[in-house]
């Protein structure tokens, strides 16, 4: 009788917790078919429009930066400027822009038409590839007048199709700092052939797709029937609304049809739409056919599953169940020696005997739970107690990545003003002195680039010698310093700054002093240095104080730096050397300055045994003492009891200078006959003939004839490279000086031409200065007249150089284009590298940054910028090829 109040019991119970599942289920599985559905309709759809965004902005913006390109052209400026001249010189001016616009056309065979407008909107110069007539009149001729905005593009649509029209407007350079004049308008007629493949591309079939302007007028479509119509303006502020939504939405676009569409909508630029629309009883078709089956499924279960559920549940577990409920019932009356049949050797019959087994075990166990409910609370205040510990860990940790995150955003923004202020003034002055190299102005904009090159270089140091330090891979060299040469030194550089801002500079020296210490002079100018001109810096009124003290009982050097600066509060004392930071946003925009040289520099004197330390009151200055050992340890040094200071620099005895004859054999391995011709003329200046390897193979076998006093080797070679052929020549005893000759100059680069047994490193471009010193350094050649580099670089020799490399320009683009169309990106990057190289020795500096560029994003697996790092290299070979101007070699002078 109980058996079957338990089955009756159990199918109530089964049947609804069986059913309601499925029910649930089911309707789950049906809403997640068409919610999928929709979800992979939306998915494909979205990244299909974004995918053609994507190709027509990059397409318009190639346009735009061309027509921008072409509106900064000496040509164009030259004929804008022809108004006062005569009318044969304006005619060769306007041929010569006419032909810029032509090459133009034929780089891009996609433009149509360039024309060259009067700020009133007459023509003044016009070009079209099919031949035709420069318009009367732009549709869009009012709005660009009116507008402020230099740059602009339509879309105007014709009988003849859409077209694309690219205005920029011309202003006049500024040379006295006043108003830039505006002189014109450059327009450019694009044929969007590739607008037109991208309406044509579709997901789905019966796809629909649209590119609508913001008053709704149908400007391409996969069905030309609809160019040229108009959407009502309900319609086209629904699909706005669709297109700030991002997603796909069901609508009804009445002047098409009046079939409910799924729609996607994404704006471009411009006020454009790109819309993809499907109907949407094809796009959830499919759909609806899962849907019936798995509606199908859920029923056939729903009946069936419940009847197999019950009875294989009463014929294996429901009768063992109600013997172990008896069991237990006896168990918790108290009946202790009740026992289970054990006969079975299943799952159940190993429960019954586990059953009995803690029956057997229960009376030991009662009195360990006993003594574990007594310690139960304790064990649980302790827990709490280390779970309140890890939250408090937390909560600390969340506010320091906070905090690293807001130092890291104001890191980067100090970065980036810090980088693009120099880099203005270099582009700016470049562009100037590019435009015009006989300027009276040209040497002082030199100086100026010269200047914020040098900022932004020690910028980098700084950012490379920080990283270094976090690293733990900062190395400190420890050699013979004279203290006099060195505080004269830091005098030299201090003393013109603040002479500049008006202030006092004076130094103290506390006698005896060593007169010597042993330390890197390198990173001990460098700490000097950083706290010295901060101080400057940071001081409008008064003086800056250099003390010098030696402490004999702890062979401590103390270098004190007092300034009557702006001063630091209690807080900002506590921040001041830590990486990243000064005293304030108002600090930093009134005196710049990343926030590393005082991180830096506590580092860098920790590293040379001492530390920094400063002690500050806001508004009354600052004192920085800087410690560093003398690092003795029982070395001998004289002690310094009246000051000894040199009044003039005395003259570098490692200036270069060149002898009228030096015999000196010397092997040159460069592949680039450039390069082989342009080194042998720069030895000549000494009086050295120079032997040529065209590889590294050939170099190998000619020093192991020949005995050269030194070899310069050049990295990168065809059959063999230079490391390869340095190691090759070390391992056959070779040991003359090695100097390596390459265009990479990293660290790296440089370590492991050392380590492959290279002497010294020369980059290209060739630095005379260090090309001297290495020859001075390697051959011994003694300093017996002054070197004429400027007489050098004007020879008819170098010029015929430069000439001949100029005219393999031609020959280069034509190699460079075969090789990107044929995808051979190890062979176009080996020929970046060498144009590299060589155009960077004839001061083509133009051609060697944008090779440089094109090389390293042909270094990465994928890179969708390669494209344009050709276009700017072919550009800046075609820009050298027309200007027809002389070499500028102000590099090598």
């Amino acid at each position: 009788m109980k058996t079957s109040k338990l089955s009756i019991r159990l199918l109530w119970y089964i049947t609804p917790l069986v059913i309601l599942p499925l029910l649930f289920l089911g309707g789950f599985t049906l809403t997640n078919v068409t919610s999928s559905t929709q979800k992979q309709a939306k998915l494909i759809v979205s990244r299909f429009v974004e995918q053609q965004q994507q190709k027509m902005f990059n397409y318009i913006e190639i346009y735009q930066s061309t027509t921008k390109l072409l509106s900064t052209s000496p040509v164009l400026s030259d004929f804008l400027n022809s108004a006062n001249l005569e009318r044969l010189e304006k005619t060769r001016r306007l041929g010569a822009l006419m032909d810029v616009f032509a090459s133009y056309s034929e780089a891009y065979p996609d433009i149509i038409s360039i024309n060259l407008l009067s700020p009133k909107g007459g023509s003044s110069a016009f070009y079209s590839s099919n031949l035709g007539e420069a318009p009367n009149l732009y549709p869009f001729a009012n709005q660009i007048m009116q507008s402020n905005l230099r740059q602009h593009q339509f879309m105007v649509a014709s009988s003849s199709g859409t077209q694309l029209y690219f205005v920029q407007q011309v202003y006049s350079v500024d040379y006295e700092l006043k108003q830039p004049k505006q002189q014109g308008y450059i327009v450019v007629q694009v044929s969007p052939s590739l607008l037109s493949t991208s309406i044509l591309e579709a997901p789905y079939d019966n796809t629909l797709n649209l590119l609508m302007s913001i008053d709704g007028e149908v400007l391409f479509s996969s069905d030309n029937n609809l160019i040229g119509h108009f959407l009502s303006a309900s319609e086209v502020e629904a699909i706005s609304a669709i297109a700030e939504l991002g997603q796909l939405d069901a609508m009804k676009i009445s002047s098409i049809d009046n079939i409910e569409r799924m729609t996607y909508s994404a704006q471009l630029s411009g006020g454009y739409f790109y819309i993809s629309t499907i109907p949407k009883s094809l796009l959830y078709q499919a759909g609806k056919t899962i849907s019936l089956i798995t509606a199908l499924i859920v029923i056939l279960s729903i009946v069936t599953l419940p009847i197999l559920i019950f009875i294989v549940v009463r014929n294996l577990l429901l009768n063992p169940i109600e013997l172990l409920g008896e069991a237990s019932q006896r168990v918790g009356d108290g009946d202790l020696m009740v026992a289970l049949p054990e006969h079975n050797t299943d799952e159940v019959g190993i429960l019954f005997k586990d059953f009995n087994h803690m029956i057997g075990q229960i009376r030991n166990f009662q009195r360990e739970l006993e003594d574990y409910k007594e310690h139960l609370e304790e064990k649980v205040e302790d827990r709490t107690k280390e779970l309140e510990k890890t939250n408090r860990k937390l909560e600390v940790a969340i506010v320091e990545a906070e905090q690293a995150n807001q130092l890291k955003s104001r890191f980067l923004a100090n970065m980036s003003h810090e980088i693009r202020t120099p880099l203005t003034a270099i582009m700016g002055f470049t562009e100037q002195l590019i435009q015009h190299p006989d300027s009276i102005t040209a040497n002082q904009h030199l100086d100026t680039i010269l200047r914020n090159s040098k900022h932004l270089l020690e910028l980098i140091n700084n950012i490379l010698d920080l990283s270094k330090i976090e690293a733990e891979k900062l190395d400190v060299e420890e050699s013979e310093v004279i203290l006099m040469p060195l505080i004269n030194d830091v005098e030299s550089i201090i003393e013109p700054m603040t002479n500049e801002k008006l202030l006092n500079f004076s130094t103290e020296f506390v006698l005896p002093l060593p007169n010597k210490l042993y330390t890197d002079i390198t990173r001990l100018k460098q700490i000097l240095l950083n706290i010295a001109t901060n101080a400057v810096k940071f001081t409008e009124y008064g003086g800056v104080h250099l003390k010098v003290e030696f402490k004999p009982e702890s062979e401590m050097f103390i270098f004190s730096i007092k300034d009557t600066g702006i001063g630091m509060s209690q807080s900002e004392l506590q921040r001041a050397f830590k990486p990243f930071e000064q005293a304030d946003t108002t600090t930093t925009r009134r005196f710049g300055g990343t926030g590393l040289g005082l991180c830096i520099s506590k580092n860098l004197a920790q590293l040379l045994g001492g530390d920094v330390h400063v002690q500050s009151q806001p508004g009354a200055g600052s004192l920085f003492s800087i410690e560093v050992s003398g690092n003795f340890r029982n070395r001998t040094f004289t002690w310094l009891n009246a000051l000894e200071r040199r009044k003039q620099p005395e003259e570098d005895k490692t200036a270069v200078a060149a002898v009228k004859e030096f015999d000196a054999k010397v092997l040159v391995a460069e592949d680039n006959p450039d390069n082989q011709e342009l080194i042998t003329l720069l030895l000549s200046n000494w009086g050295i003939v120079p032997d040529i390897a065209n590889n590294g193979a050939e170099a190998v076998e000619m020093a192991l004839v020949e005995d050269y006093q030194l070899i310069l080797m050049d990295m990168q070679m065809p059959v063999m490279g230079g490391e390869e052929a340095t190691q090759m020549l070390r391992h056959a005893a070779y040991d003359g000086p090695i100097i390596a000759l390459t265009a990479n100059v990293m660290k790296h680069d440089i370590d492991n031409h050392i380590k492959s047994g290279c002497d010294a490193t020369l980059g290209k471009p060739i630095d005379k200065e260090l090309l001297g010193k290495l020859l001075l350094q390697y051959l011994e050649i003694q300093n017996n007249k002054s070197s004429s580099w400027d007489a050098l670089l004007q020879t008819e020799k170098f010029l015929q150089i430069s000439r001949n490399y100029v005219e393999k320009l031609p020959s280069q683009l034509d190699e460079l284009q075969k090789l990107y169309e044929a995808q051979e990106w190890e062979s176009l990057r080996s020929l970046a590298h060498s144009i590299k190289g060589s155009a960077g020795c004839f001061g083509f500096m133009s051609i060697h940054e944008a090779a440089g560029e094109l090389e390293t994003s042909l270094q990465k697996t994928q890179n969708s910028n390669r494209h344009y790092y050709l276009l700017k290299l072919t550009e800046a070979m075609r820009y050298t090829l027309s200007i027809d101007q002389p070499t500028d070699n102000s590099h090598l002078g």
